[in-house]
């Protein structure tokens, strides 16, 4: 290989490296949610609106592998809707600071139940949000609020793990949800290059 040739490669090496060491020591802290423990959690969500909140923050969340700061950042003029799904724009996170943001795919589901993009048309619909953030509170009575911030939504994952009855709901959190996605597309046989795209 000329240095040329070997620099992307160098540089995918060197990347897929960060990703295990940052995935890996967070995963130490917080349990991923797998997919029957998110199957769990969905079947333990109530009222209809926060429910419709909850269910399209986890499996967006899960489906795209996104950050906290990520889900608390999404804006509805970030969303591009097409026949394969939605097309969420990430203007900027933890790894990209020079600001370039990139595109995360958020395909159709096989199973309505746990659709993440069925989950999003839903909560814009019942929420009649029609444009600024994508995930807001919810108040007790069902009114729609301001934008959630990042830590509320590893609040909202404890109570649902809690509610959901899985043991231990300290060791869940936002992160769990990108760590679940790294885990079950490891275990589904997809290559450190295929997860490194999504995340």
């Amino acid at each position: 290989l000329s240095l040329h040739d070997a620099l992307p490669i160098c540089l995918v090496a060197d990347t897929l490296h960060g990703i295990r060491r940052t995935l890996g020591v967070a995963q130490s802290r917080k349990k991923p949610l797998t997919r029957d423990r998110l199957l769990k959690l969905l079947n333990a969500l109530e009222g209809p609106i926060a429910a419709a909140r909850d269910k399209a923050l986890l499996l967006t969340g899960f489906a795209g592998s996104l950050r906290r700061s990520e889900l608390a950042a999404i804006r509805i003029e970030d969303l591009t809707w097409h026949k394969r799904g939605v097309t969420i724009f990430i203007p900027r996170s933890k790894t990209d600071q020079e600001g370039e943001g990139r595109e995360v795919e958020i395909p159709y589901g096989t199973h309505d139940v746990s659709c993440p993009v069925m989950a999003l048309e839903n909560w814009l619909k019942i929420a009649s949000i029609k444009d600024g953030q994508l995930f807001r509170r919810v108040g007790l009575h069902g009114n729609v609020g301001p934008a959630l911030d990042k830590d509320s939504i590893g609040r909202i994952v404890k109570r649902l793990v809690k509610r959901a009855k899985l043991a231990n709901p300290d060791a869940y959190g936002g992160h769990s949800l990108r760590a679940g996605f790294v885990t079950e597309a490891s275990a589904n046989g997809a290559t450190d290059r295929e997860i490194m795209k999504q995340t």
